[in-house]
C-alpha cells in the first residue's frame, strides 16, 4: 500500500511563495511519476504539474513559469515550489502517484490527503 503525505500549505499574500512537500512510503518511489493537483471550492480537481522518475516535467499552462516541481528519490519526496502566487491559486493541493507523467486525473492511483493553500489579495 502507498501512503502520500503532503505538507507546507498555509496562508500567503499575493505575490508570495510557498513550497509544498509530499512524502511517499510503501513502494519503490523512484520508478513512479508524481503529480500535483488542486481543488478549489466548487470546482473540479485540476492538474498542476507532474514529474517522471527520470525528471521529465509537465505543467499546466496556468502555472508554467511560476511553479516548479522537483523530486528527491533518496528521500521519497516530491516538491512543488510556488512563486508569484495569485488569489486564483488558492485551493487544496494534492499529490498523487501514477505510472507515467500525465495530466489525466484518472491515471493517478494513489492520493494524499491534501494541504490547504490560501492566497490573500
Amino acid at each position: 500500500q502507498v501512503q502520500l503525505v503532503e505538507s507546507g500549505g498555509g496562508l500567503v499574500q499575493a505575490g508570495g511563495s510557498l513550497r509544498l512537500s509530499c512524502a511517499a512510503s510503501g513502494r519503490t518511489f523512484n520508478i513512479y511519476a508524481m503529480g500535483w493537483f488542486r481543488q478549489a471550492p466548487g470546482k473540479e480537481r485540476e492538474f498542476v504539474a507532474a514529474i517522471s522518475w527520470s525528471l521529465i516535467t509537465y505543467y499546466a499552462d496556468s502555472v508554467k513559469g511560476r511553479f516548479t516541481i522537483s523530486r528527491d528519490n533518496t528521500k521519497n519526496t516530491v516538491y512543488l515550489q510556488m512563486n508569484s502566487l495569485k488569489p486564483g491559486d488558492a485551493a487544496v493541493y494534492y499529490c498523487a502517484l501514477a505510472l507515467r507523467v500525465t495530466p489525466v486525473r484518472d491515471e493517478y492511483n494513489y492520493w494524499g490527503q491534501g494541504t490547504q493553500v490560501t492566497v490573500s489579495s
